[in-house]
């Protein structure tokens, strides 16, 4: 298995369509500009603009929007299960509510070349989430072993809680992706903060895919603000930066690094310093007087 891989992370606008073949025509022409790239990721709750398919008054309001776009679940698993095959990539869908119980949890799906391989839950709710929307969590972190490394998935505020990212990195997690809404730049400079923070403290390799752009037909994606990057830990192997890739503020398209999954170990085990390693020794500090 080549440790080479090509990665893709959507800064994602949203569209009112017309139908569902407007959506599928949508997602076609984003996956087939990414596909010459091995991992395409898109962002948390692009799956929203589904609510378009249900007129104005369900698409501008909370609770009608989430059930209609809910709807479509097999609709868009299926539309990605067949991109994923015929391009021969593997793809985060963009996440959207899901009910499988009386709320609806924020779920993302990822597909491969041979199908579906599984979904990742957000753990814990913003306060919009939680306070206005009433959308639950599914405690519970996933590991993916597939041919593109071995992922993990930290949903926008998700990113932003170290242990999260602790328990994929001691999973063996090599790439984080990062979907992401936020609706102000602090909101996208929070997770920012968050997706880098991650990667430099398990030397890995984090990729956060933002929607952008505002949206006047409903209240929970109004605003949306961000750019798209991809990031590694700012060590000898990898940019000063920790920056591997980042487009412009704002602006609709897809970022792409090529990335050496193989650096991510190396990083562990002979980086210039070793957070990964070193990790426990900060786990029982207690204050002193």
């Amino acid at each position: 298995m080549s440790r080479i891989v090509k990665i893709a992370a959507a800064a994602y606008p949203f569209d009112w369509l017309a139908d569902l073949d407007a959506y599928r025509a949508k997602i076609s022409a984003w996956v087939e500009q990414a596909a010459d790239c091995d991992l395409l990721v898109f962002p948390e709750y692009g799956a929203m603009e589904l609510a378009s398919l249900g007129g104005p008054l369900v698409a501008g309001d909370l609770e009608a929007s989430l059930h209609e776009v809910a709807r479509h679940e097999a609709a868009r698993d299926a539309l990605h299960a067949d991109l994923a095959a015929r391009h021969g990539v593997h793809i985060l869908a963009a996440s959207g509510p899901c009910f499988d119980g009386p709320r609806p949890v924020n779920r993302a799906v990822l597909f491969g070349p041979r199908g579906r391989i599984g979904h990742q839950d957000k753990q814990v709710m913003t306060r919009f989430e939680r306070e206005d929307w009433e959308v639950v969590g599914a405690p519970g972190l996933r590991v993916f072993d597939t041919e593109v490394g071995r992922l993990g998935v930290l949903i926008c505020y998700d990113s932003e809680f170290p242990l999260l990212g602790r328990v994929l990195a001691e999973a063996g997690v090599e790439v984080v992706l990062v979907p992401s809404c936020t609706d102000t730049v602090a909101g996208f400079n929070r997770v920012r903060i968050g997706a880098m923070a991650r990667a430099l403290e398990s030397q890995c390799v984090v990729v956060q895919a933002p929607t952008v752009g505002d949206v006047d037909w409903n209240p929970a994606i109004d605003e949306n603000r961000g750019a798209a990057a991809i990031y590694a830990p700012p060590d000898g192997l990898w940019p000063e930066s920790g920056v591997l890739a980042e487009g412009l503020m704002d602006v609709p398209g897809w970022v792409k690094a090529e990335v050496d999954l193989d650096l991510v170990a190396e990083s562990r085990r002979n980086g210039r310093v070793l957070p990964f390693a070193h990790w426990g020794e900060s786990a029982g500090v207690r204050l002193v007087d």
